[in-house]
């Protein structure tokens, strides 16, 4: 009895093993027959199938192939988001450095502008009571 258990759970892992290794594989890279063909072979001959698979069908070279999913990544652990979060970080600090310049050179020249009038005008007043 444990004899039978052992064989019947050995045969359902090469037919799993080899049904999923066929529908994980590319269509493009099996050989002998197409991809749905293969399907079919297994589903009706469980474990001939899964050997004639392993076998022939199977890409040579390969391990199962795996699925490279490209799931969404946090911004924080994405680099393209970190590196144009900080471009544009710098960005706005170089604009906010070159707006206080400017305000600042923009107020220096009101004062000195406008110092140079006063101081004008004193010299023109005091000129003219001379």
């Amino acid at each position: 009895m444990l004899l039978r258990v052992a064989l019947a759970v050995a045969v359902l892992v090469i037919f799993v093993y080899g049904l999923v290794d066929v529908i994980r594989t590319d269509g493009r890279l099996t050989r002998g027959i197409s991809k749905p063909a293969w399907i079919v072979v297994m589903i009706v001959l469980p474990v001939l199938g899964a050997i004639l698979w392993l076998l022939i069908g199977r890409p040579r070279g390969t391990s199962p192939q795996q699925q490279n999913y490209r799931h969404p990544a946090a911004p924080d652990d994405d680099p393209d988001f970190l590196r144009k979060l900080e471009v544009r970080r710098r960005q706005e600090a170089e604009a906010a450095r070159l707006k206080k310049l400017e305000e600042d050179l923009d107020a220096k020249a009101k004062d000195g502008d406008g110092g140079k009038d006063k101081h004008e005008t004193d010299e023109h007043d005091t000129d003219g009571l001379k």
